[in-house]
């Protein structure tokens, strides 16, 4: 019980740091190792350009999984949170094993996709054949070993839930090694293993999310003390189920948005591969900044839903306050970063070849909307701790679809035949996380009158 005796009286800063350090290193380097995929992958004897387009095309259902897994997860995180802290220990060996039971159906929905759906994704981006083999190869060996990916996400946030963020952190970053050590050995056939290309790439990120998963699994069963494991847990409870998701959905379809974005800009791009290989390389780049903010948003949550479920203003109030304060320095850092590292630098690490000079032009721009990025990912933590999952949601829309997209696609318009003009479609983005920004700020002043204030 000492880690939700910490959840409870631990000064709200010092408890952020403690929590957010380990779970920003872990988000950190789950970017980190997305970018050196690509540089091993870049780095092809034969077809590196083709293989970079193909990682771009697949990367949208990538993401797609990690957004249902990771949903699911911050539902049943800010749930087991606050029921913990009501002391409804039993109602919380419920939330843990329905959790389970979802991960389960995500899972066979995953394998389904991989089997019969993956040619005509893909096909639907590229004409180009070459890009097709690769991209087939890569995502059906990614969906049919989904499970990795999906319970590594659901333990990490039932550990996440009681404090146990470090424990997260370990089994991520042995994740991570695996991975890196395998790309090398199975990209380009190094000691027994044969050259295998993009599907070695493939076959190293599923091994090491499975390492993840298993490693996870059995820190939730030795650690997770607070309530009770079994099969019995697992046992579908309807009302369980609609809580987890009442908080999870909105985060759901926050994350399925992004691989929205991803796949429409791919579209938006088609009209020139270059540029599209360019924004997929850069989205890798900016993960590395913005998962500095989700890994803070992931602190933020179970702190707040853990006060919330107390009743506790006071608390409540650090954590916005102190949430903000930390998330608004990290991006000041993930932006200086990536000035000291100019877009040259990662375009070389990349090997991008024809999309050099797009990928500049693309960091050059987006990079401005970091700030306001990071802080909208704060709003929505605060959101979903505070049972503001409609408000999180309106937030995502407008990021993600409402107003990126539309802008995207009339700059695209008068940019076509206009060589390097598509460096205009790059400024859809931060106009979009300024404006996101100041809606989000009025969420806020709406959801601490209604909802905090009012604690007694």
């Amino acid at each position: 019980m000492a880690e939700s005796n910490k959840m409870k009286d631990m000064p709200v800063n010092k408890l952020m740091i403690q929590m957010g350090i380990p779970m920003i290193l872990s988000m950190a380097l789950q970017a980190v190792y997305n970018i050196v995929d690509s540089a091993f992958v870049g780095n092809m004897r034969v077809g590196s350009e083709a293989a970079l387009n193909a990682l771009t095309l697949v990367f949208p259902v990538q993401m797609l999984m990690v957004a249902v897994g990771i949903g699911t997860g911050v539902g049943t995180n800010a749930l087991l949170a606050r029921t913990l802290g009501q002391g409804n220990n039993k109602k919380a060996a419920k939330v843990a094993g329905n959790s389970l039971f979802l991960g389960v159906i995500i899972y066979v929905v995953c394998l389904l996709f991989g089997i019969f759906g993956v040619k005509a994704y893909i096909s639907s981006q590229t004409v180009d054949a070459e890009v097709f083999q690769m991209g087939v190869s890569y995502l059906r060996i990614c969906c049919v070993i989904s499970f990795g990916i999906i319970f590594f996400s659901l333990f990490e946030k039932l550990l996440q839930a009681t404090g146990r963020s470090l424990y997260s952190t370990i089994g991520q970053v042995v994740g991570a090694v695996v991975n890196i050590i395998l790309d090398p050995i199975m990209i380009y056939g190094i000691g027994p293993c044969p050259e295998m290309g993009v599907k070695g790439a493939a076959y190293a990120t599923v091994i090491g999310q499975v390492a993840s998963a298993v490693l996870l699994f059995i820190f939730h069963i030795k650690l997770n003390k607070e309530f009770e494991h079994g099969a019995k847990y697992m046992k579908p409870d309807a009302g369980v189920i609609k809580e987890i998701y009442a908080i999870g959905l909105p985060a759901i379809i926050a994350q399925a948005l992004m691989s929205i974005m991803v796949y429409v800009m791919n579209l938006i791009l088609k009209f020139n591969p270059s540029a599209q290989t360019a924004y997929g390389l850069f989205y890798k780049v900016q993960q590395f900044v913005l998962f500095l903010a989700f890994g803070l948003r992931d602190a933020i949550t179970p702190i707040l839903a853990f006060a919330y479920g107390m009743r506790s203003k006071k608390r409540i109030k650090d954590g916005i306050k102190y949430g903000l304060i930390y998330t608004i320095t990290l991006m000041i850092l993930g932006i200086a970063i990536t000035e000291i590292f100019p877009g040259g630098a990662f375009a070389t690490l990349f090997n991008a070849g024809q999309s050099r000079e797009y990928f500049i032009g693309a960091m050059r721009v987006i990079s401005v909307s970091f700030l306001f990025a990071g802080i909208n990912v704060a709003y929505q933590g605060i959101y979903q701790a505070l049972d503001g999952g409609m408000e999180s949601l309106v937030i995502s829309l407008l990021r993600q679809l409402i107003i990126i997209l539309p802008l995207a696609g009339i700059f695209s318009i008068f940019v076509r035949n206009v060589q390097m003009g598509v460096t205009l479609i790059w400024w859809a983005f931060p106009i979009t996380e300024i404006v996101s920004c100041f809606v989000g700020y009025m969420f806020l002043k709406k959801i601490r009158k209604n909802k905090v204030d009012v604690l007694s």
